[in-house]
């Protein structure tokens, strides 16, 4: 019997709903890895859909296109197994094919399509559906009941998707200890959030020494409106260790030998497999778990391959926080320019910090000439802000414009000259000139194709300090889930081969420059306060009594929550954006508009 097996994690960036377009990447990847000697190629989850399809799923066309589809790939599927994520119907009990007329159904698995000799070979069904924060899986699935081990020639592999393994029990541990898997294989789909990645290699790690068993995890890759998948895919060992790393925020392949007599040598001691295992040749203990008949075993004969051992590859360690922030709003800027078909991007550049990290963004996503910076000073502008924004922009490369609103401004101001009549300048005046900034931009945009890339930061988007039609006008907003504190961050950590960014940009106090002498701290608290209420009352739902507990003004707390809670109407019109942290605004924190509940205490 052939010890060891070859698994090839296919770390892939696809794209929803494109089926055609995924087919041919699965069956490229396929061709790839049979070809590097693999016996098993595994793919991330829902990989021919991408994913989430959302409402997709409720399309009956889309189903069976998918399953259409699904024939393509299971028909490259020769001379290796391949774990493929898709969408399966349940058929409705009663129902039966064959005939004229397709069975009906009821509902839908997110499944794992088990691909041998051509076809499809066994399905696995998704146990734990996800429907908190940015998941809602319970809308379009229903939840399997067994666990799948496929026998490679006498080497056993559970199959798992997704959450399967982030809970304790369940299909994970009937895979390992009822069905004898020494490997499970995990098809993945796991957004990405600030520290996500150690998060996930701990608690693998615990999995496998709990199950004595390896883990191949394979995430996708790559942005999906507001959010990014950071591959960082792992091969893991009985024992916890890390054994292979993906590459973050980039497609990879891993290629991996695993002996399965490895996991059965440290599970000699253990009584949990001092029993029967389902359809094993060696019987080795008492009564079967009770969990022994949620196990199916499908058994696939695969003639071993000569192969040589895969090319050698250093793990490496994990990105630090500032670049793997930036590397995820990159990616998702990217990948939500060019999976949309925009040719390019347009932003206003004021020589400020937000917009000034946004356009350095923009540049390293999509190249800098694909983006257009534009700068539209005011009677208000700062000399050193037009400048730091031309040098900016000099530096990065990027098409660079100068279009002045001061006479826009005076024009707007006379045509409401008689029904401002007596009345002081104010919020009004000053934010005509946002709205009018953002009437540019989007002329830009419809004569060129651009998408305007909005420069708020989620800091401004809480309390309300952004300008509804005017700088919150765009298709996407990349800073819209990066806290203040944050923006400065990375704003020095991408100087940190060199100046891009000019210092005085970093250096300099906040403002908007909508009237004289303007600053942000008039209107707020220093940002580090500010982010750190925030913090605890968007990302924690923590309540104010509770937040000033950790040491801020009872006061300052329960202004900053007044403004977060008033400001909602706001963030409901706001573009998507990256999401990189446990709660943004949009799918993971979805309140009432009309809202009149007051946090007591």
């Amino acid at each position: 019997m052939p010890s060891v097996i070859r698994i090839a994690l296919c770390q892939s960036n696809l794209v929803v709903g494109d089926l055609s377009g995924n087919v041919s990447a699965l069956q490229a990847r396929i061709r790839e890895v049979r070809e590097r000697g693999a016996d098993v190629a595994l793919f991330p989850e829902l990989s021919l859909t991408g994913y989430p399809p959302e409402d997709l799923l409720l399309k009956p066309s889309f189903v069976q296109d998918a399953a259409a589809a699904l024939g393509e790939v299971a028909a490259s599927a020769t001379g290796i197994v391949a774990c493929v994520g898709v969408p399966e119907p349940v058929a409705a009990s009663g129902a039966a094919g064959g005939g004229e007329a397709a069975p009906a159904t009821v509902g839908l698995h997110n499944a794992a399509a088990i691909l041998a000799d051509g076809r499809v070979a066994a399905l696995y069904r998704k146990h734990h559906l996800p429907n908190y924060a940015v998941f809602d899986e319970r809308r379009y699935f229903q939840p399997g009941t067994e666990s799948l081990v496929i026998d490679i020639e006498g080497r056993r592999v559970g199959v798992t998707i997704c959450e399967d393994i982030w809970m304790p029990g369940g299909p994970a541990e009937w895979a390992a200890v009822d069905g004898g898997a020494e490997i499970v294989v995990n098809l993945s789909a796991s957004p990405y959030h600030r520290g996500k990645g150690r998060e996930r290699e701990a608690l693998f790690a615990a999995r496998c020494l709990d199950h004595r068993c390896f883990l191949a995890f394979c995430n996708a890759v790559g942005g999906q409106d507001e959010l990014v998948f950071d591959g960082h895919s792992l091969v893991i060992g009985p024992d916890g260790t890390i054994l292979a790393r993906g590459e973050q925020f980039a497609e990879d392949m891993l290629v991996a030998d695993l002996d399965p007599s490895v996991a059965r040598e440290q599970r000699e001691s253990d009584p949990r497999w001092d029993r029967p295992i389902p359809g094993a040749a060696t019987v080795r203990g008492h009564a079967p778990g009770p969990d022994a008949g949620r196990v199916s075993v499908v058994r696939l004969h695969q003639a071993p391959s000569r192969r040589p051992p895969p090319a050698p590859r250093e793990t490496t360690e994990p990105l630090s926080p500032e670049a793997e922030i930036y590397r995820a709003l990159t990616l998702g800027t990217a990948d939500y320019i060019r999976k949309n078909g925009f040719p390019g991007a347009v932003l206003g550049l004021s020589g400020g910090i937000d917009s000034a990290l946004a356009l350095t963004i923009a540049a390293d996503a999509i190249g800098p000439d694909a983006v257009t910076a534009v700068s539209m000073p005011s009677r208000y502008t700062a000399g050193m802000n037009r400048d730091d924004a031309a040098i900016l922009a000099r530096r990065l490369g990027t098409r660079f414009l100068e279009l002045p609103i001061e006479e826009l401004a005076v024009s707007y101001g006379d045509a409401l000259a008689e029904p401002f009549a007596g009345t002081e300048p104010g919020v009004a005046e000053e934010n005509l000139q946002a709205r009018i900034r953002g009437n540019l931009l989007m002329a830009l945009s419809n004569k060129f194709g651009w998408l305007v890339l909005t420069t708020g930061n989620k800091s401004e988007m809480s309390v309300g300090y952004a300008t509804l039609y005017g700088d919150m006008a765009g298709g996407f907003a990349v800073l819209k889930d990066v806290l203040k504190t944050w923006v400065y961050r990375l704003a020095v950590w991408r100087n940190r081969g060199g100046e891009v960014i000019p210092r005085r940009i970093i250096d300099k106090p906040p403002t908007a420059e909508l009237r004289d002498n303007q600053r942000d701290s008039d209107s707020l608290p220093p940002y580090d306060v500010l982010d750190g209420i925030l913090e605890a009352y968007v990302e924690q739902d923590r309540s104010p009594a509770e937040i000033a507990a950790l040491g801020f003004a009872r006061e300052t707390v329960e202004r900053v929550v007044q403004l977060v809670d008033r400001a909602e109407y706001k963030r409901r019109q706001a573009p998507p954006g990256v999401r990189i942290s446990t709660r943004a605004f949009g799918k993971d924190r979805r309140l009432p508009i009309t809202n009149r509940y007051t946090p007591a205490g």
